[in-house]
C-alpha cells in the first residue's frame, strides 16, 4: 500500500489522485442501491436454513435478484445523468481533467449494478456462515480495487482506464461469487422462477428501513472528502483521503467481527437472550482488545509513519487528520456490536431514525469545521458524529437487552491508562514519550486481560471465537 501511493500520487499527480480517491468512495458507496434487501435476504435465508426449508431459498433469491437488478440499472442511469453536473460544477475539478472525470464517473455507474449482486450474493453466503468463502472473494477484490491502477500506469495515465480495470475486477468477483453460491445452495440451480408478490413484500417490509440507513450513513462516512473538494480543492482532497483510506484500513476487525455477530445474534436474540448477553460483552471487550493498541500506535506515529509512507509534504498536511481519525475508526468498531444487535432484534427502524437526526447535524457541523480549520476539521467532524452515534447505539441496544454494565466498567481502570498513553502520543516524538507510550500501553492491556477477561474468553480470544455457545460466562 505504500509502495502504492507513492507510484501513483508522483506519476498522477495530486489532482488526478484525488479524482482517483473521489472514484474509490464512489465504488464503495454503491451498496446503498440495493435499499436494504441484501440484508434482508441475508435475515431471511438463515431463517429458512435454520428451520429446514431450504427449497424455499431459490423463491426468495429470484425476488431479491430481480429487485437488485431494477434497483441498481435505476441507480446507473442516475448517476450516468448526473455525472457531467458533478465533475463540472458541484466538484472544483481542474478544467483540464473535467472530461477526463466524466468518462470516468460513467464506468463508475456501470459498476453498480455488479456492486449490488455482489452485495446479495454475500449476504446468501453470510446467512450460510461461509465466511470463509466470502473472504476468499473479498481479500483479493480489496487488493485488487488499489493494485488495479497500477497495472494501468505503463500504459496510460487515464482515469477511464483505471476505471475501466477497477469495474472488470467487479465483474469477475460476481463471476465468482455465483459459482460459490450455486455450489453452497445446491437448490439454486433449479430452473429460475418468477418472484411471488408475498416475497417481494417480506424482503420490501424488512429492508425498508435499512434502506434509509444504507443511504444516509455512507454519505455520512464519505461525504467529507466531497465537501473537502467542493470547499477547498481536489488537492486537498488527496490530503485527506489518503489519512482516511489509511486509518480506515483497521476497520476490516470490526467488520469482519460485526458480520459474524448479525446472524449469531438473530439466533439467540429471542430464544436465548443469556447468550446474546455473553455475545455482546465478549464483542466490545474484544474489540477493545483488539483495537485500543493500534490506535495509540497509529497516532503515536503518524508524523513519522506519513513522512516515510509518502514524503515530508503529506505528513505536514496529514498527520492531524489522521491522529483524529484513528479516534474516530476506534469509536466506531465499538459500535458496531450494539449496531449488529439492534439490526438482529428486528428494529432496522431505530438505527435508521438515528441517522435521519445526525446527518443535518453532522452535515453543519462539517461546513462549519472545515471552513475553519481545513481538512483537519473535516477529520474532526467526522469523529465527533462517530462518537455521537456509537453513545446512542450502546443507549437503544440497553433497551432491547439488559446490557451486563457491571462487567464491562471493568475496563475504566484499564482505559483510564490507555488515555493517558493516548495523550502522550499526541505529543511531539521523542525516545522518553515512546518508552512511557509502551509502559502505559502494556499496564493497560495485562490489567485488561487477567481483569477483564474470564478463563473461558482468554482462550476464545487466542482461536478467534467470539461468538460460540458456551453454557455459561
Amino acid at each position: 500500500d505504500v509502495y502504492k501511493r507513492q507510484v501513483l500520487t508522483r506519476n498522477l499527480g495530486t489532482d488526478r489522485f484525488g479524482v482517483l480517491t473521489l472514484i474509490w468512495a464512489l465504488i464503495g458507496y454503491f451498496n446503498l442501491f440495493d435499499l436494504g434487501i441484501g440484508r434482508a435476504l441475508t435475515k431471511l435465508v438463515a431463517d429458512r436454513l435454520g428451520s429446514g426449508r431450504d427449497s424455499e431459498i431459490p423463491q426468495l433469491s429470484s425476488g431479491a435478484f430481480s429487485l437488485m437488478a431494477v434497483l441498481s440499472c435505476l441507480g446507473a442511469l442516475a448517476l450516468a445523468l448526473i455525472s457531467g453536473w458533478l465533475t463540472g460544477t458541484v466538484l472544483n475539478i481542474p478544467g483540464d481533467l473535467q472530461n477526463e472525470a466524466t468518462q470516468a464517473f460513467y464506468l463508475c455507474a456501470l459498476a453498480i449494478p455488479l456492486i449490488v449482486i455482489s452485495a446479495g450474493l454475500s449476504g446468501m453466503l453470510a446467512a450460510a456462515q461461509r465466511f470463509d468463502l466470502i473472504n476468499l472473494i473479498r481479500i483479493p477484490l480489496g487488493l485488487f480495487v488499489f493494485i488495479g491502477p497500477l497495472l494501468v500506469l505503463p500504459f496510460s495515465h487515464s482515469l477511464f482506464w483505471m476505471t475501466a480495470i477497477l469495474v472488470s475486477g467487479r465483474l469477475m468477483a460476481v463471476v465468482a461469487q455465483v459459482l460459490i453460491c450455486l455450489r453452497v445452495f445446491p437448490s439454486l440451480r433449479q430452473r429460475w422462477s418468477l418472484p411471488e408478490l408475498g416475497v417481494i413484500r417480506k424482503l420490501i417490509g424488512f429492508g425498508s428501513w435499512m434502506t434509509v440507513s444504507n443511504i444516509i450513513s455512507p454519505v455520512m462516512v464519505s461525504m467529507d472528502r466531497f465537501l473537502v473538494g467542493a470547499f477547498i480543492s481536489v488537492t486537498a482532497v488527496a490530503y485527506y483521503a489518503t489519512s482516511q483510506e489509511a486509518i480506515t484500513k483497521l476497520s476490516f476487525i470490526p467488520s469482519a467481527l460485526a458480520s459474524t455477530l448479525f446472524p449469531a445474534f438473530s439466533a439467540s436474540f429471542a430464544g436465548d437472550p443469556e447468550r446474546a448477553k455473553l455475545i455482546f460483552n465478549r464483542g466490545v471487550k474484544f474489540l477493545f482488545l483488539l483495537q485500543f493498541p493500534l490506535t495509540v500506535l497509529v497516532v503515536a506515529f503518524a508524523s513519522e509513519g506519513l513522512s516515510l509512507w509518502l514524503g515530508d509534504d503529506f505528513s505536514q498536511n496529514s498527520t492531524h487528520v489522521l491522529q483524529i481519525l484513528a479516534l474516530g475508526v476506534f469509536v466506531n468498531g465499538l459500535g458496531g456490536v450494539p449496531f449488529a444487535l439492534i439490526q438482529a432484534a428486528g428494529r432496522p427502524d431505530l438505527t435508521a431514525k438515528l441517522h435521519i437526526l445526525e446527518l443535518p447535524v453532522y452535515l453543519t457541523l462539517a461546513w462549519l469545521a472545515i471552513h475553519r480549520w481545513g481538512i483537519t476539521g473535516a477529520a474532526f467532524a467526522w469523529t465527533a458524529r462517530i462518537c455521537l452515534d456509537t453513545l446512542l447505539l450502546f443507549f437503544f441496544a440497553n433497551r432491547f437487552l439488559v446490557i451486563q454494565w457491571a462487567s464491562l466498567r471493568k475496563m475504566l481502570p484499564a482505559t483510564g491508562f490507555g488515555i493517558l498513553a493516548l495523550i502522550l502520543s499526541f505529543m511531539e516524538f521523542g525516545i522518553a514519550k515512546l518508552i512511557l507510550i509502551f509502559l502505559l500501553l502494556a499496564v493497560c492491556l495485562l490489567i485488561f486481560w487477567h481483569q477483564l477477561l474470564t478463563r473461558e474468553e482468554k482462550a476464545l480470544f487466542t482461536q478467534w471465537k467470539f461468538a460460540s455457545n458456551p453454557k455459561s460466562p
